[in-house]
């Protein structure tokens, strides 16, 4: 894998132009996902102009990084460009087994003070932009990003807490399975995940899943057997960096 360096604005620009470029999936206005998921979300899919927010919980034991990459893989799989803003514990491999192109998904793992103008600038070219909430974002910022969003027809999803978003999912309960009496290994967890929201959202729902399982995710039956996730193809990876600040970018040479 070839590296380069660039600056943080001419990198997002290289970025957003293409991603802007038409939509191989056709301009849909729901972006998919994983059939398991569709009936925590109102179109029963990722509708664009939609926030959709991923509570972040305990990070140790919540479940939100796996749900995440769960939202995130149909879409990719079907053309849709991603981005993932202030967190730098996502990971590629994970991304890649998760069934999500790492060709087409750039990471922008510490935006800095400029992180508004970074979020802005994914949401102009961007199919689902998902971004860590930083602590100190002011109400009148997140409604911006919102409704630049909206205006775009791109899918913000903040990870953290966000007043305001069309739905709102948290795992609330998790299980780890795989290991036995004083041996075996961790595999997958079993997960309920909650939805809630306003509008079409404003009933509560959850679902149990496991994450990551078989295909990565899938409802829970009633008795289920342990099996490994399956191996996905290594991808290349773009890492994009925040304006006037530079970063190692992987990519073609």
């Amino acid at each position: 894998m070839a590296g380069r360096m660039v600056v943080g604005s001419a990198a997002l620009a290289d970025l957003v132009r293409p991603a802007s470029a038409p939509d191989p999936a056709g301009g849909h206005r729901v972006l998919p996902v994983r059939a398991e998921l569709t009936g925590l979300l109102p179109s029963r899919g990722l509708r664009r102009g939609s926030t959709v927010a991923v509570g972040a919980g305990q990070p140790r034991r919540s479940g939100a990084t796996s749900l995440i990459l769960a939202l995130l893989a149909e879409a990719s799989r079907a053309g849709s460009w991603c981005a993932v803003v202030g967190v730098p514990t996502f990971g590629a491999g994970a991304a890649a087994e998760a069934g999500i192109a790492l060709d087409r998904l750039a990471l922008v793992p510490d935006p800095g003070p400029e992180w508004p103008t970074v979020v802005a600038a994914l949401i102009d070219g961007v199919d689902v932009v998902v971004t860590a909430v930083p602590a100190t974002v002011s109400a009148s910022v997140a409604t911006r990003l919102a409704a630049r969003a909206r205006q775009r027809g791109s899918v913000l999803v903040p990870y953290g807490r966000w007043d305001g978003a069309d739905v709102t999912l948290q795992v609330v309960r998790g299980v780890w399975q795989g290991l036995g009496p004083g041996r075996g290994r961790l595999r997958r967890r079993e997960v309920t995940v909650s939805a809630r929201g306003r509008g079409a959202a404003a009933r509560p729902k959850e679902i149990k899943v496991w994450l990551p399982g078989d295909e990565l995710t899938r409802v829970i039956p009633r008795s289920a057997g342990l099996g490994a996730p399956a191996a996905a193809p290594s991808r290349r990876l773009r890492v994009v960096a925040p304006p006037a600040r530079t970063l190692a970018a992987a990519g073609p040479a």
